[in-house]
């Protein structure tokens, strides 16, 4: 048995990335099941998932159910120490951990005008002084953090964990919107941006179901400011360089074009994932550079 985690739409569940950061961030195996928000495709997925209200929510490989991404950070640390989910100094885990805490109880004005979108980035969203407010407590609180565990590096802790996996959707606001941070600041948000886990989610996400009109939004848009993807796209057919998925194994039965070469996976959403960005899957980039 493994661990599953029961997640929202990719481009827009931001409980849900900070679920799934929790395992692939640090390389804890989860099989995922998947429901679209705003349908009744969420609470019937729920329904297996006693007492959940939402996502994400995590089964135990012994069954336990675990609502609540703080929960599911707590119970994944305990039963792998050695990912290292929180840091190992006392005074920076502690900081991590009030980090976590008040990302998980605040920024109500920032998380309601600016709900997270993967898909798209614009070039203002006109936020008003609740938003600012909140962009400069982010500012204070990141600055404490760093100060507080001496951290030089990119992240707010020393190495990366569970505080900068909470914050991951806020630098992603602060990158769709086009929101007003300082220089350090948009030094982290480019570091969640480039994060090879936070660009296999977007990845996905990008190719995840349809748009949600609830997050559709009039701003005009500019271009996304992480990396840039190599250009691929899906093709009709093959023969492909590749006989099998470079994920699953199967034969290939759909088809992708980069770099002048077809290449073959098992299913359109194993080839769309890795259209959107193909570097961000090292099994794939382990056939495209061989």
């Amino acid at each position: 048995m493994t661990y599953t985690l029961a997640i929202g739409d990719r481009g827009y569940s931001s409980w849900s990335l900070r679920g799934w950061l929790l395992f692939d961030a640090f390389g804890i195996p989860v099989q995922t099941r998947t429901a679209r928000l705003y349908t009744d495709e969420l609470p019937r997925l729920l329904a297996d998932f006693p007492p959940a209200r939402t996502v994400p929510v995590m089964r135990t490989p012994d069954g336990c159910v675990v609502p609540e991404s703080l929960a599911i950070a707590e119970e994944l640390a305990s039963r792998h120490p050695e990912a290292g989910l929180w840091p190992a100094d006392p005074k920076a885990r502690a900081t991590a951990r009030v980090l976590a805490c008040e990302m998980h109880a605040g920024f109500v004005a920032l998380r309601n005008h600016c709900p997270m979108n993967l898909r798209v980035s614009y070039q203002t969203c006109e936020p008003p002084e609740a938003v600012l407010a909140d962009l400069a407590r982010l500012e204070t609180v990141w600055a404490w953090a760093r100060a507080q565990s001496g951290s030089t590096g990119p992240w707010l802790c020393g190495a990366y964990s569970a505080a900068d996996a909470f914050y991951s959707p806020v630098a992603s606001r602060i990158a769709t919107y086009n929101l007003p941070v300082s220089t350090e600041a948009a030094a982290y948000v480019a570091a969640h941006l480039a994060h090879p886990s936070f660009r296999r989610w977007r990845a996905m996400g990008m190719v995840d179901g349809a748009d949600q009109d609830f997050y559709r939004r009039d701003y005009p848009q500019r271009p996304w400011p992480g990396p840039q993807p190599l250009a691929a796209k899906a093709v009709a057919s093959g023969p492909s360089v590749n006989p099998t998925c470079p994920y699953s194994g199967k034969p290939v039965t759909d088809f992708m074009e980069l770099g002048g070469k077809t290449w073959g996976f098992c299913n359109p959403f194993c080839r769309d994932k890795t259209a959107a960005d193909p570097e961000a899957w090292p099994k794939f980039v382990e056939i495209y550079q061989s």
